[in-house]
């Protein structure tokens, strides 16, 4: 069986780097995985604070692709573990969402996003699932430590 998330409010919505389910970092807060994960683009400049207090996630979001920000030069070769980072404090911060997560027993985790070929499936379902992949992972992890 697959298990399919997308946005906050489906069932598995908790999996969504949308979830407002907020962490702990480097003793800062933050909102969302969205927020990290976008935030990090721009890590060590006055930009990461701005993605970090943005109103929302979708508002985070499109501060992180804005190409006018000076991208961090080693993004494309860390945004993976920037990615596990965040998706495993959110699971060790909110035990609701974990025992969600390790109740899934063993199935596959797929992020249903028609248009990320990277994080999600894809229309076609072709698609990388990297999130999918980090949240089995996460789930792995948690479970080896009882």
């Amino acid at each position: 069986m697959v298990l399919s998330f997308y946005v906050p409010r489906d069932e598995y919505g908790c999996f969504s780097n949308f979830s407002l389910h907020g962490f702990a970092v480097d003793g800062r807060y933050w909102p969302t995985v969205e927020h990290y994960f976008q935030a990090q683009r721009f890590a060590g400049t006055e930009h990461e604070e701005r993605v970090r207090l943005a109103a929302t996630p979708r508002l985070a979001k499109e501060m992180g692709r804005d190409r006018r920000l000076p991208l961090r030069t080693d993004w494309e070769s860390v945004k993976d573990d920037v990615m596990r980072r965040a998706v495993l404090r959110k699971f060790e911060t909110h035990a609701d969402i974990r025992e969600i997560l390790l109740a899934t027993g063993d199935e596959e985790i797929v992020e249903s996003s028609p248009s990320d070929y990277y994080w999600g499936c894809g229309a076609e379902g072709v698609g990388r699932n990297m999130l999918g992949k980090i949240l089995m992972e996460t789930r792995a992890l948690l479970r080896s430590r009882g």
